[in-house]
């Protein structure tokens, strides 16, 4: 039986494409309509992995998933760079110049409002990039197109007019592959830890809490605060270390994370994917 994986969305979502390109062909993507869904999947068993997005490289971090990682017991297992290219896809039989109206997701008008002024067509908004497709299935309507990815055309049997519609090339979404089952991995190797944490509103907490990595040449990668429910002005802070969680120098910065944080979790330490 092949393993369920969830993504958040409809099928033929970037995050569908995703799934593909991390866990390979020989999966079956179980669509969700929401990312609570998509975690609820995964914590009961429904789904053995769900890969999410956290952060787009042009559109910044998804924080609703930042805060699902901390409401929930699912331990980070992996990451994936997708590069998210857009192309305008119409039915069969549509040219470039039939299209007056083109719909996406905000984001992805937004990312190719460049090209889509030169063509002089109408931009409209929609929940979804992959339900914008499906749309343009189901209408029949010759003079309106969608921005999506190539997997979508093919889910939607739609003619792609134009690939590469993105105004900045430059464009990545960084997913991260969560499951409700913990296995022990080796801790040699390029790894990534993501952990979450706390601290008491004292001068200089912040400051002594980065410092236990910086006194041990320990890379952070990404750091991300977000407000704690019920506490105004208080923070949990959310930071990607170079490592694994279980190697000398990560152990001993964690050990000493631990004496100055309220809060310390580990999220998970996993193989680090980097963009070639």
């Amino acid at each position: 039986m092949k393993p369920q994986i969830v993504f958040q969305g409809e099928p033929g979502a970037y995050s569908e494409l995703a799934a593909f390109e991390y866990f390979g062909s020989g999966i079956s993507p179980l669509p969700c309509a929401s990312f609570e869904d998509a975690f609820a999947a995964v914590a009961d068993g429904t789904a053995r992995y769900g890969l999410l997005p956290i952060e787009n490289s042009l559109a910044g971090s998804i924080h609703r998933n930042y805060d699902l990682l901390l409401e929930s017991d699912l331990s980070i297992v992996g990451e994936y760079h997708l590069r998210v290219s857009h192309c305008l896809m119409a039915l069969p039989g549509t040219t470039l110049s039939d299209v007056h109206q083109v719909h996406s997701h905000p984001q992805a008008l937004a990312q190719c409002k460049h090209r889509l002024r030169q063509m002089g067509v109408e931009a409209i908004v929609e929940a979804d990039t992959a339900g914008s497709a499906r749309m343009i299935k189901e209408r029949g309507d010759t003079t309106a197109a969608a921005l999506a990815s190539k997997r979508a055309a093919d889910v939607y049997q739609l003619q792609i007019l134009q690939e590469s519609m993105e105004d900045n090339p430059a464009n990545y979404t960084r997913f991260l592959a969560l499951t409700a089952q913990t296995t022990q991995e080796h801790t040699k190797g390029d790894f990534k830890t993501s952990i979450v944490f706390s601290l008491q509103n004292q001068p200089g907490a912040l400051f002594k809490a980065l410092s236990v990595f910086a006194l041990r040449d320990i890379d952070l990668t990404k750091i991300e605060s977000r407000p704690i429910q019920g506490k105004p002005w208080e923070y949990m802070f959310y930071i990607d270390f170079a490592g694994h969680a279980d190697s000398q120098s990560g152990r001993r910065a964690l050990d000493h994370l631990e004496e100055l944080a309220a809060y310390l979790r580990v999220l998970g330490s996993y193989p680090r994917h980097r963009i070639v």
